[in-house]
Parts: structure tokens; C-alpha cells; sequence
């Protein structure tokens, strides 16, 4: 068993990387298959979320903090790939960050969450330098747009989402909406899959975009 890892990343702090892995991870984990979440972010937003559990119902995946590991980062992940079937890696809001970068230098498929809106795509130019100059020398690293919050009856929205197609990373099929359901998640420390049918619409989202990473994966 060798992981299958994905680095959820962006340049821009609060674009939604922590809800996009948590979600998938728990997602992942309700299919069966075995996951590690890394918080390679200085925040712990990650673990925390993980943390805010309670201990009858424990968050499904492992979470680890390796921030610390700084540049050697994908030495640190590379310990994990025989343990788990896919490897979640929440990185900092730093496209030039050590963490960042070491991450890319291992990672099969790079989600990068975005806010459609411009000052969003402004601050996110730096992850596309960053994601391009890593494909260099790892020939494996796909990557994908993964529209976050998203409000398309809006014309300030639909206005973004026409900019965003020439950003020069390919845009996932699956998004995820403006949810109260997501923000929810955190405080308890648990998935939209625990909320019931009141959060069917976005375990549907989730769904759809685990659904989509895993047949690039595959």
C-alpha cells in the first residue's frame, strides 16, 4: 500500500483549504479506505478542527501536525505512504513557504480552493508559479481549482468564474457553496456527513469532488 497524496493549497489565508481537506478526509474514510490529514499550517486549523471532537465520536481520520518539519516536509510524509491509502496534506497560506513548496515535491494531485471573487484571484497568482515550478521536477503533480463558497446567482461571481477559466489551472468540476453546515463542522470537530439529511446539498458537493479527485487519481 503506497498513499495516494493530495496537498490542499493557496497563496490566500481563508480560501477554505482546511474545510476542502477535513471534508474530503472524512469523506475518504467513510468509503473505507484508511487516511492521514497533515497540518503542515502554523495555525493548527487542522488539528484543532480534529481536536474539537468529541470522544465517543472521534474524528475518522488521523491528523498529525508537522509544521515544524518545515523544508523536509515531503521526508517527514514519505514516512507515512506505506501506513495509510491516501495522505491529506493542509498547507500554509505561503506559495513561497518551505512547507509549500517541500509538499509539492511530493504530492499526486494539488487542490487549490478558491474564493471567486478577484482580490481572491489576485492573491492566488503566487500557487500557480509555485504549483508550475514544481511540476519541473515532479512529472506525477496534477492540479485543480476548487471553487469554494461559491454563490453563482451573483453576477460578481459568474463574472470571476468567466476570469477564472484562463487562470492557468484547470477548474474541478465539483464545487463547494456559501454552507452554514461547513462552518458547523469545525466547532464539533466532525464532517457534513455527521449533520444528516439537513446537510444533504453539500455531502453531495463533498461527494462529487472526492468522487472527481479519485478518478484523476486513479
Amino acid at each position: 500500500m503506497k498513499a495516494k497524496i493530495i496537498a490542499v493549497v493557496n497563496q490566500k489565508g481563508g480560501a477554505g483549504k482546511t474545510t476542502v481537506a477535513m471534508q474530503m478526509a472524512g469523506s475518504l474514510c467513510r468509503r473505507g479506505y484508511k487516511v492521514m490529514v497533515v497540518d503542515a499550517d502554523a495555525q493548527g486549523t487542522s488539528m484543532r478542527w480534529a481536536a474539537s471532537a468529541s470522544d465517543k465520536k472521534p474524528f475518522p481520520a488521523t491528523v498529525v501536525g508537522l509544521n515544524a518539519a518545515q523544508g523536509k516536509l515531503h521526508r517527514e510524509v514519505r514516512k507515512f505512504a506505506g501506513d495509510y491509502q491516501f495522505i491529506i496534506i493542509d498547507a500554509p497560506p505561503a506559495a513561497d513557504s518551505p512547507v509549500t513548496l517541500s509538499a509539492l515535491t511530493v504530492t499526486d494531485l494539488a487542490l487549490v480552493p478558491i474564493i471567486p471573487s478577484p482580490p481572491d484571484m489576485w492573491a492566488s497568482i503566487g500557487i500557480k508559479r509555485a504549483i508550475d515550478d514544481a511540476s519541473e521536477f515532479n512529472e506525477k503533480l496534477q492540479s485543480r481549482l476548487v471553487i469554494n463558497q461559491c454563490q453563482p446567482n451573483t453576477s460578481l461571481a459568474r463574472d470571476a468564474l468567466d476570469l477564472l477559466s484562463d487562470f492557468g489551472i484547470a477548474m474541478a468540476k465539483s464545487r463547494l457553496h456559501q454552507r452554514t453546515v461547513y462552518r458547523q463542522c469545525a466547532a464539533f470537530g466532525q464532517t457534513v456527513h455527521d449533520f444528516g439529511g439537513k446537510a444533504a446539498p453539500a455531502i453531495r458537493e463533498v461527494e462529487d469532488l472526492v468522487d472527481e479527485v479519485m478518478a484523476l487519481l486513479d
